[in-house]
């Protein structure tokens, strides 16, 4: 009965905050998690792993089916989900189970296998929003010069304003960041259109000091240009589609990846670091801007999941990958004692870090960071 007071306390705060737009939030955040926990699901039945329990959501159940073995559950606080197999319980890390069905008599590397699943489906997932995308068409700024800085190759070489940039060095170039990717510093041809003509501009890029992502200022090879501000629609189909599937996937686990190196390192300050509020956030307001942002979001968290259940942190599914790793490579599992102890420190890890975006979020959104 809690549990269902809760779910319908945080759906009317939800809807009063984002109206319908967050109810396409709860069904996006909850289908990833599904998918996620599918993965898992479909790799332990599989190899002949029971799966006792599939849930979406934690905490008291509000809904319970069971079908053969399984238990399939929605739980009262839509943060998160689980798979429960069998001799496999990250609250009792020291329970195990040892007949023919369990987690617990199968190789190190099918358990890698399962636990690998999960992620492996979002990063799938990702890939196929991404080729339903690129179809949609892609907002992109186009490549057309909006400015140009006084002594940079562009100044020089006597490039204008208006300019639009049609290919550098024979590749193609159809949207604004399709330019830095072709910059070297050596001498680079410039195929532009101005005023409905077709010219060639050559010149050297130089070495100057840009911001990236992070807000790092770094050294690289510019031209000395801005873009104008004017979007163009990219479309992609057939192997195109694909092409951009992989590329999008590839490029957001990367940026995610590298982001939680900066974290580590202290570039990028705790304060940036959000959970499920910012995410609730931004997905509801995506929503209300049109179906192809809402899914450039969800795909984006989709890799996020599947990159953060890879982090090899005890209770998540890379701290589990590694505890197999070492039991492959050893010949022996874990000590269980060290086991338990590791686990209950990932989920304190775990749990500071949910606090600490928790509270970032509120402070976000309250306007406590500016």
């Amino acid at each position: 009965m809690k549990g269902l007071i809760f779910t319908l306390v945080l759906l009317l705060l939800g809807l009063w905050a984002y109206s319908f737009y967050f109810l396409v939030t709860v069904f996006a955040i909850s289908f990833l998690i599904f998918f996620h926990e599918l993965g898992h699901f479909l790799a332990a039945r599989s190899v002949g792993i029971a799966v006792n329990t599939f849930s979406i959501g934690f905490g008291n159940k509000i809904f319970t089916k069971r079908v053969g073995n399984t238990n399939y559950c929605l739980s009262a606080i839509p943060l998160g989900g689980y798979v429960q197999l069998k001799g496999q319980d990250d609250t009792d890390p020291a329970h195990k189970n040892y007949d023919a069905d369990s987690y617990n008599t199968i190789t190190p590397l099918k358990r890698i296998y399962i636990l690998f699943a999960g992620p492996f489906f979002n990063f799938i997932l990702a890939f196929f929003i991404y080729i339903i995308i690129g179809f949609m068409g892609v907002d992109k700024l186009a490549p057309v010069v909006g400015h140009i800085a006084v002594n940079s190759a562009a100044y020089e070489a006597k490039l204008a304003i208006n300019d639009k940039i049609l290919a550098i060095d024979s590749n193609e170039i159809k949207e604004w960041d399709d330019i830095s990717k072709n910059v070297k510093i050596q001498k680079t041809r410039l195929l532009i259109e101005r005023e409905g003509q077709v010219l060639e501009i050559y010149l050297t890029p130089k070495i100057g000091s840009t911001q990236n992502a992070f807000n790092e200022r770094i050294q690289k090879p510019l031209i000395g240009i801005s873009p104008k501000g004017e979007i163009v629609k990219i479309y992609h189909s057939g192997l195109s589609a694909v092409k951009f599937g992989i590329d999008e996937t590839i490029n957001a686990s990367k940026l995610i990846f590298l982001g939680f190196q900066k974290l580590v390192s202290g570039i990028v300050p705790l304060k940036e670091v959000g959970g499920i509020v910012q995410i609730t956030d931004i997905t509801s307001k995506a929503a209300q801007i049109n179906i192809s942002v809402l899914l450039l979001i969800v795909a984006l968290i989709s890799v996020n999941l599947g990159v953060l259940n890879l982090l090899p942190i005890p209770a998540l599914d890379g701290g589990h990958i590694l505890f197999n790793l070492y039991e492959l490579l050893f010949r022996r599992e874990v000590n269980e004692r060290v086991y338990v102890a590791l686990t209950y420190c990932g989920w304190a890890v775990l749990l500071s870090l949910m606090l600490l975006a928790t509270y970032n979020d509120i402070m976000r959104l309250s306007g406590g960071y500016q």
